[in-house]
């Protein structure tokens, strides 16, 4: 869905959009859509800036950091992300960006992109590291076997030959 500039206006005015797991792509590692993306907001101009508002809530599989055995992870993200015409953006001579400035994206050629928009917030709300368990194992090194389900009797303490000479080394 795309929301031309030009169209709106001061008063709020309600959007809502849908998007399948197959019609959006996150493009990340260990990370999938398990459920349709769901956006409820709204759009507005405030000081002749566009707001765009709302709540994206959808279902993603992400796989453990330590074992990579997929963990189901809800998402419910509030935004409010700031758009400015290109016509309305500063040039290069007065870029002196004040604190508020910094969340404010230019919309180019005058169009906002909500699925752009929602796949932004996706990946903002992704957290850096997620474990299936507190306590998790991971793999082993050696057979790659999830030490969770098996002891794989692999034998931890040996030695890698490029330091077996510091063993002796006292």
């Amino acid at each position: 869905m795309i929301i031309e500039l030009a169209n709106v206006v001061i008063r709020p005015k309600a959007i809502k959009l849908t998007l399948e797991p197959g019609e959006m792509e996150l493009d990340v590692d260990g990370v999938e859509l398990k459920s349709a993306v769901d956006l409820k907001g709204e759009t507005e101009i405030v000081d002749d800036k566009v707001h765009v508002r709302g709540t994206i809530t959808a279902e993603t599989e992400i796989a453990c950091i330590r074992c990579l055995v997929p963990v189901e992870y809800p998402l419910d993200i509030t935004f409010d992300d700031i758009f400015v015409d290109p016509s309305d953006a500063p040039s290069d001579a007065e870029l002196a960006l004040e604190a508020e400035d910094l969340d404010v994206a230019v919309a180019i050629d005058g169009r906002i992109d909500l699925a752009e928009v929602i796949r932004e917030q996706i990946l903002l709300a992704l957290p850096d590291q997620l474990f299936c368990t507190a306590d998790c194992k991971g793999l082993c090194p050696k057979c790659g076997s999830n030490r969770n389900l098996l002891d794989c009797k692999c034998i931890e303490n040996e030695i890698d030959p490029r330091w077996s000479a510091l063993k002796d080394f006292r």
